[in-house]
């Protein structure tokens, strides 16, 4: 899940490293300095200085940069309203093909009703999913 605060750096230390924004987001280190998505992404933070052969960037540089380019906000769906894969998808921005690899994971709960053989999930249903997933923030 993605934190909703900064992190925060050790005590006397101007910022934070790729291991411990990696701890904070429950990521791991080398993940977080070579993916493409994170520490190679052309608008991640400029380091502020180094510790060691560690670069330290401002912890609210950092924040800001995971909330703009991996935080989803959840999607307020009308909880007691019965759901397809489709409109699920429409409404949260995942793809139906990811749905149905998660459902046939079991990653994802069995449909609160089905109707002519098409499955429906509950909006609140789908909401407590999304709330576990990593990129969505409540």
């Amino acid at each position: 899940m993605v934190a909703t605060s900064a992190p925060v750096p050790p005590e006397g230390r101007p910022g934070v490293t790729y291991a411990e924004i990696a701890t904070h987001y429950g990521l791991a280190p080398r993940y977080v300095a070579e993916n493409a998505r994170w520490g190679r992404h052309p608008h991640w933070p400029a380091p502020i200085t180094k510790r060691g052969r560690s670069a330290e960037f401002n912890p609210q540089d950092v924040h800001t940069f995971v909330q703009e380019h991996h935080a989803r906000q959840a999607p307020t769906l009308d909880p007691s309203r019965l759901y397809t894969v489709t409109e699920i998808a429409t409404h949260t921005g995942l793809s139906p093909t990811t749905i149905y690899a998660d459902i046939s994971r079991n990653r994802w709960p069995a449909p609160d009703q089905e109707l002519d053989g098409t499955r429906l999930w509950s909006g609140s249903t789908v909401t407590s999913v999304l709330a576990g997933r990593r990129r969505y923030t409540a």
